[in-house]
């Protein structure tokens, strides 16, 4: 117990002078002075960041606004690209092709992770005889990287039609899925290949003398490892596929963003174009936030220790 100005310390006070125990039998939590003043000048504070944070967005938005409006060619962009009747009119047709965006989003990304988990495996098999599996691993990667996404959709949805091959789909959904797979799952690739190079090595040797083989180690310990590390880039991946699935109108499939394009064609209005736009980003913030809120807190845990 400190002594403060030559004063002893109320009884059950700590070191700050703060009330641990409160009334006769010593058995309820009293706050003292100084704690509350702190917490009121903490709530102060938050109040007033708030208070600016709010009237700050307030000035900007305003200023914006006022920009825009008084730009010299706003009439004329507000009736092409803000008409509530053409907004209306679009808004049903691109909610019903938004169903196949869905459906593309989650067949191909099932696909991706299972064919990216895959080829990081066979980019990280150790031994002589695995050599060959490992070049073509790599080459893939490097390939699909390194091709833009709208190129790829092209020649597959495209390309693969004017082969005429037989029993081979023509479908353009199908080929749009089929190329967004193998786009995405060449970075989805990349990011198991980090999660599994991650993991130290002595994990797996403990693995190994325990009694496991290595397949058993990898599927057991290494993998679990890798994965539980990857998930927040893995799923910045899948939010970048939600969008990308809109590249498959160019094959002619109806999906939301050919629905505004059928609409823009025949009113010459780009109202569509901005529900389209708009629906996009009312299905991605959710999926951002989710995945903003898992990094932050896998850096709690790493922070604080936590296993991984």
């Amino acid at each position: 117990m400190t002594v403060v100005k030559g004063e002893p310390a109320p009884e059950g006070a700590d070191d700050t002078g703060e009330m641990t125990r409160g009334g006769p039998d010593g058995d309820g939590y009293v706050p003292s002075e100084r704690r509350l003043a702190r917490e009121r000048h903490r709530r102060a504070r938050a109040r007033r960041a708030t208070a600016v944070a709010a009237l700050s967005t307030l000035a900007t938005a305003a200023l914006l606004y006022l920009i825009v409006v008084n730009a010299p060619g706003w009439p004329r962009t507000k009736e092409t690209f803000f008409s509530a009747h053409y907004a209306r009119e679009a808004f049903p047709k691109v909610l019903e092709g938004l169903w196949l965006n869905l459906r593309l989003l989650l067949v191909c990304g099932a696909a991706v992770l299972v064919l990216g988990m895959l080829i990081a495996i066979a980019r990280t098999l150790r031994g002589p005889v695995f050599f060959p599996l490992r070049v073509l691993a790599a080459a893939y990667t490097d390939f699909f990287r390194g091709l833009p996404l709208i190129i790829n959709l092209m020649i597959v949805v495209l390309g693969v039609p004017a082969l005429r091959l037989q029993g081979v789909t023509v479908d353009p959904v199908l080929l749009g899925g089929t190329a967004l797979t193998l786009t995405y799952s060449a970075y989805v690739a990349e990011v198991f290949r980090a999660g599994i190079e991650s993991v130290h090595p002595s994990q797996r040797a403990a693995a190994r003398s325990l009694g496991l083989t290595s397949r058993q180690a990898l599927r057991y310990v290494v993998l679990p490892q890798a994965v539980r590390r990857q998930v927040p880039p893995l799923l910045n991946d899948l939010v970048s596929l939600q969008k990308d699935t809109g590249l498959v109108s160019i094959g002619g499939a109806v999906d939301a963003v050919r629905a505004a394009d059928i609409i823009v064609g025949r009113s010459l209005n780009y109202t569509p174009y901005i529900v389209a736009g708009l629906v996009f980003v009312a299905l991605t913030i959710p999926m951002t936030r989710f995945t903003d809120w898992v990094t932050a807190r896998m850096d709690r845990r790493r922070a604080q220790g936590g296993s991984l």
